[in-house]
């Protein structure tokens, strides 16, 4: 069969791209087709220039240059065997045309491997489009997706292009895929199925030649079956998963990303490389990272402001221990002993008070850290947090500002976000 020639390809010459023509358009065969290794995957009948654009993607494969990059994926820091095989998995998508899906917690560095798949790819001299699907408001989406005609809609003073049609030829990245309303998944569908696009207020349909990455921190397979995202949008995207490992499972990786961050700090601020007291690398190493990579760089940035001297102290870090995502921290708070106070809450049995022991403290402790936990889940904004905790808004800023929280809060965001 087709299949068994593809793989029989990939395993003795895994440099041939290799394109899989057929008359049966099964959504399955194609999916199967890409997994085994297929550069990309047509139905008949063709259209001349969809092939032509497959052969001129194909050829650059070859190109030396090409070649050169796939053997650097430098960007990502770390050693570790997770880390390996996903520069491994990086350089393989790299050749193929299939869409990919991202999966991995916020501040991992979906976006990154999204553009080194771009970046070691036939498509690297082509556009680079990211979008993030949250952050567009849903009246202006099908407008920004794909684009409009002068006069379309009150507003639409001149002919604008979309993102589909800005990627031409390149890569388009959906970040935060998760969010899109349902209406916008039935058009994104659409258009990844029939590869082409029609501008709100146009009669004629545009030809795309874009490849789709997309990526969540967002359990998608859990959305589909909460019927909260689309079952077959879910496997047009997801034909390749790439999972990236959340820095707490980096553990040798730590300092090398540490020691490249500091490097990168100081020679933007013109400052000589700062240098971590031990005392810092313990509190470093006990820290679970629930931002991840994002929120390490946020921390040695402010441990360098508020240090005097080249040297980093524990103190300066300002982070706390138990400082872990937001199930992990209602898992510690109410079943698991703190060791900090003393005594345990799982248990039926009496506890002993210890010492000098204050529940206003006690109690204030546990509010802030479920608070900054989801804080940072909801990226800091109040609102969101304050849904998320079944608090009202003004409950919420008014126990930040009590925990003398609040000044670290973008004032400018509003209730009615």
């Amino acid at each position: 069969t087709g299949l068994e020639i593809l793989q029989y390809i990939q395993a003795n010459t895994p440099d041939l791209p290799v394109a899989v023509l057929t008359a049966f358009g099964q959504t399955d065969l194609a999916v199967s087709s890409l997994k085994a290794g297929a550069f990309d995957f047509l139905q008949k009948p063709v259209e001349l220039e969809k092939l032509r654009g497959v052969v001129q993607h194909a050829l650059k494969l070859s190109d030396k240059t090409i070649q050169e990059n796939t053997k650097h994926t430098c960007e990502i820091i770390g050693q570790c065997t997770k880390i390996e095989e996903l520069k491994s998995q990086i350089r393989k998508l790299a050749r193929s045309q299939a869409p990919v899906f991202i999966q991995g917690e916020s501040g991992t560095g979906k976006e990154l491997v999204a553009r080194l798949i771009h970046q070691l790819g036939a498509r690297a001299n082509k556009p680079f489009i990211a979008v993030n699907c949250g952050a567009i408001p849903t009246e202006l989406m099908e407008s920004e997706f794909f684009g409009h005609k002068k006069g379309s809609f009150t507003g639409a003073f001149e002919d604008k292009q979309g993102l589909f049609q800005s990627a031409q030829g390149g890569t388009l990245f959906l970040d935060e895929v998760a969010d899109l309303p349902l209406h916008m998944q039935v058009k994104l569908l659409r258009t990844i199925q029939e590869k082409s696009v029609r501008p709100v207020g146009s009669a004629k349909e545009i030809a795309l030649d874009v490849r789709i990455l997309s990526a969540t921190h967002k359990n998608l397979m859990k959305l589909v079956t909460e019927e909260r995202f689309r079952q077959d949008l879910y496997y047009r995207i997801n034909v390749i998963e790439v999972s990236i490992p959340p820095l707490r499972e980096r553990g040798e990786d730590l300092f090398l990303i540490i020691d490249h961050l500091l490097e990168k700090l100081a020679k933007n601020w013109a400052i000589k490389k700062p240098i971590l007291h031990q005392k810092a690398k313990e509190l470093l190493l006990q820290h679970a990272f629930p931002g991840n990579i994002r929120e390490l760089e946020n921390i040695l940035e402010r441990a360098i402001t508020l240090s005097d001297t080249n040297l980093i102290l524990a103190e300066h870090l300002r982070i706390k221990l138990q400082e872990f995502a937001r199930e992990s921290l209602l898992e510690s708070t109410f079943q698991t002993e703190q060791p900090s106070k003393g005594f345990t809450t799982s248990s039926d049995a009496p506890q002993k008070i210890p010492k000098n022991f204050s529940l206003e403290s006690y109690i204030s402790d546990i509010e802030r850290k479920l608070m900054v936990s989801a804080l940072e889940e909801t990226k800091w904004n109040r609102t969101h947090a304050a849904k998320l905790l079944n608090i009202s808004f003004r409950t919420l800023r008014y126990k930040l500002k009590k925990l003398g929280l609040d000044d670290s809060i973008d004032e400018s965001e509003e209730e009615s976000e």
